[in-house]
C-alpha cells in the first residue's frame, strides 16, 4: 500500500502549530520526514499517528488531513469505545466508527486489543441483532463494510516493519468468504513487527500450500470462520500443516469456525482463541534467531502444539 504522505504546513495546521514549530520538530527527528525527488519534506501518515501516540498532542484540524472530526481528542474507555462503535455500525454512521478506532490506536491501545475487546463484540452484537430480526440484512451487511474500511486505515496507520523483519502470511481456505478475521490478523502481525500479507479469502489450499513453500516465511495464519465440508477441511489442513513443517513455518489457526471436534482431528502448531493469543505467539517466535542461523529450532516450533 502507498504511503499517504502530508507537507509539513498541512501537518502543522492539523496538530494546531506553526510551521516552524513543525520543521524544528522534523530537524530533531522527533518527526521523521521523507525528501521528494525535488527535495521537498513530507511526512507519512503513519509517522503523524505515531508522533501522536507517543506525544499526546491533540489533532486541531483533523479533516486536513483527511480525517474524521473529533479524532485524537482524549483517551477512549473502551466500554464506551464498544457502544459508540456498535451503535454507528447499526446506524450506517462510517465517520464515526473510524474516529473511534483511530481514537483507540492514538491513545496506545494495541491492535488485538481494539479487535478482542471492541471490534469482535460489536460485529457478535450485529450479528446477533440480524438473527433477531432487530436489523435488516443490508444493516448487518453494511456494518461489515463499515468495519473493513475502519481496519484499512487502522492497517495504514500502522507503522512499516523494518526490512529484515520475520515473513508472515495468511488468509481463509477454499469456500470461507469472511474478510475481517483474516484482516486483523494481518494489522495484528504489523503491529507486532512483522511483514505480514493477507492473500485474502477463498484461497485454494495448493495455492496456499504453493505460497509457503515459495515465499518460505516463519508464520502461516488460517482463519477460519466457515466450513462446509469437515472432511475435506481436516484434510488440506494436514496436508498445509505437513508443508508448513517441511520448511520450519509455523502454522497458526484460529476463528469461530474452527471447533473442538475439527481440532481434535488436526495438525497445526498452534490454536489462537483471540488476537491477544497470535499477537503473544508472534513475539515469542520473532525473539528467535533467523531460520538461516537456527532451521532446528524453527523447525521445532513449526511441529510444537499440533494434534496428533
Amino acid at each position: 500500500m502507498a504511503k499517504q504522505l502530508y507537507t509539513p504546513h498541512q501537518v502543522s495546521r492539523a496538530l494546531g502549530v506553526s510551521e516552524s514549530t513543525l520543521k524544528r520538530w522534523c530537524d530533531k527527528g522527533v518527526l521523521a520526514t521523507i525528501r521528494t525527488a525535488g527535495g521537498h519534506r513530507r511526512v507519512a501518515f503513519d509517522e503523524v499517528v505515531r508522533f501522536l501516540r507517543d506525544s499526546g498532542q491533540d489533532v486541531v484540524e483533523p479533516e486536513v488531513l483527511g480525517l474524521p472530526a473529533a479524532v485524537g481528542h482524549g483517551a477512549t474507555v473502551l466500554n464506551r469505545a464498544r457502544r459508540e462503535f456498535l451503535e454507528a455500525l447499526t446506524s450506517g454512521n462510517s465517520a464515526v466508527a473510524t474516529r473511534i478506532i483511530l481514537d483507540l490506536y492514538i491513545t496506545r491501545h494495541p491492535v488485538w486489543q481494539i479487535g478482542d475487546e471492541v471490534v469482535g463484540p460489536a460485529l457478535s452484537d450485529v450479528g446477533l441483532a440480524w438473527q433477531c430480526g432487530n436489523l435488516s440484512a443490508f444493516q448487518e451487511r453494511w456494518g461489515c463494510e463499515i468495519v473493513q474500511r475502519c481496519l484499512y486505515v487502522l492497517d495504514a496507520a500502522v507503522p512499516e516493519p523494518p526490512a529484515d523483519a520475520p515473513r508472515a502470511v495468511g488468509g481463509t481456505l477454499e469456500g470461507d468468504h469472511y474478510r475481517l478475521a483474516t484482516t486483523l490478523c494481518e494489522a495484528v502481525l504489523r503491529e507486532a513487527g512483522w511483514q505480514a500479507q493477507s492473500f485474502g479469502t477463498s484461497l485454494p489450499q495448493p495455492s496456499l500450500i504453493d505460497a509457503v513453500r515459495k515465499i518460505r516465511p516463519r508464520l502461516c495464519w488460517l482463519s477460519v470462520s466457515h466450513v462446509a465440508d469437515a472432511d475435506r477441511f481436516v484434510a488440506e489442513l494436514n496436508e498445509l500443516f505437513d508443508a508448513a513443517k517441511a520448511g520450519g513455518t509455523a502454522l497458526v489457526v484460529g476463528g469461530r469456525g474452527f471447533s473442538e471436534e475439527l481440532r481434535r482431528r488436526c495438525r497445526y502448531t498452534t490454536y489462537c482463541e483471540r488476537l491477544k493469543d497470535l499477537h503473544a505467539f508472534a513475539e515469542s517466535v520473532a525473539k528467535l534467531q533467523p531460520r538461516s542461523d537456527a532451521g532446528a529450532t524453527s523447525s521445532n516450533i513449526a511441529s510444537s502444539g499440533g494434534q496428533k
